[in-house]
């Protein structure tokens, strides 16, 4: 079978469809890969051998700029026709789109040619992107048992299938806490201003200091954090980048971050507690975290009410009593068969 993958934007949503691309290619089916410039490198070094990668021309368009948008527009169009034009002569049978602007020319182009469309949510709450693609689309996969914000005039199919995460996460799912007073804080890839200063301070105002910090934050911001941690005489560990996300979250008692999608579902299948501190500016993010509480796996707290008082308070707590932190970990553990499980759908 003939399936082509759409993805783009970010890592977020390339690094599931290329464990789902794996996947399918291990089935001995024949893989395309579609994607736009910015995530065209993040492709092609991880593509499963064989299959083809394709650029599409596409941009977002949440520009304020009124120009801009109908530029993005009119770029997301181009690439519809162009690619409409080349399912004449090259039509897959299935097309499975991850979101993002640059899957909306893909499934368009599928609509035209009736070819089966299966389209995946990352978020517990619908993106613009997906929202405005489900009128095109007759099943929908999702990375939560619900989603919110689904547009009421669509007739899609809506399977939970979960997020795919990378081996290494796989690998270590469910592993124990270490007990060890390890604390894990991470904005990702570009750090997050709140946690650089309401964590810091925080610990500093605690009776107990006997936390080990590993504290991941932007560059500029590395050699201030590590002087406060010094001066403060708490153990730290302060970095730009975390290469092994993997390891560092299997090594952690707790962990306090962002609750974009794939942060969440990796902290589901690992099974750790965590503070999560949503984007104030994206409400995906708060519906992840808000998911992430409902579990019992730990806290979901707007960036407004993150206070050095209430987490000084809060961490106090936790770490006193680390049968707790088990039990969290245990309430947050879900189990991940998501790639095999889009394989299986896709495929029927």
């Amino acid at each position: 079978m003939k399936i082509w993958i759409a993805t783009g934007g970010t890592g977020g949503h390339v690094f599931p469809a290329m464990a789902v691309a794996t996947e399918l290619a291990k089935r001995g089916h024949k893989i395309t890969i579609s994607c736009d410039g910015r995530t065209d490198k993040m492709v092609r070094d991880s593509a499963p051998k064989k299959s083809h990668v394709v650029h599409i021309w596409a941009s977002g368009v949440g520009a304020k700029s009124r120009v801009k948008q109908m530029y993005a527009l009119f770029k997301i169009a181009m690439s519809a026709a162009a690619l409409i034009l080349r399912f004449i002569f090259s039509r897959p049978n299935r097309v499975v789109a991850f979101g993002g602007y640059a899957s909306v020319p893909v499934v368009f182009a599928a609509h035209v040619w009736r070819i089966p469309t299966y389209l995946h949510e990352q978020n517990a709450a619908i993106g613009r992107a997906n929202k405005f693609s489900m009128r095109w689309v007759k099943t929908l996969m999702t990375s939560f048992p619900t989603v919110s914000g689904m547009p009421k005039n669509t007739n899609a199919h809506v399977v939970y299938t979960g997020l795919p995460v990378r081996a290494d996460f796989l690998a270590i799912a469910g592993t124990k806490i270490p007990r060890s007073g390890h604390l894990l804080v991470t904005g990702g890839s570009l750090g997050a201003q709140i946690l650089d200063e309401v964590v810091p301070n925080a610990i500093a105002s605690m009776k107990n200091k006997k936390i080990f910090v590993t504290h991941q934050t932007r560059p500029e911001n590395v050699a201030r954090l590590q002087q406060f941690y010094a001066e403060h005489k708490i153990r730290a560990n302060v970095l730009s980048f975390i290469r092994d996300m993997a390891s560092a979250i299997r090594d952690a008692d707790l962990v306090i971050g962002r609750s974009g999608a794939s942060t969440v579902i990796e902290l589901e299948t690992v099974g750790r507690g965590a503070i999560l501190v949503p984007l104030n500016i994206n409400p995906d993010q708060a519906a992840n975290a808000a998911a992430f509480a409902k579990l019992g796996g730990g806290f979901a707290i707007e960036q407004s009410k993150f206070s050095e008082k209430w987490l000084a308070s809060t961490l106090t707590e936790l770490f006193d009593n680390p049968s707790r932190l088990e039990k969290m970990a245990e309430k947050s553990l879900v189990e991940n068969h998501a790639a095999q499980n889009i394989a299986d759908t896709v495929t029927k």
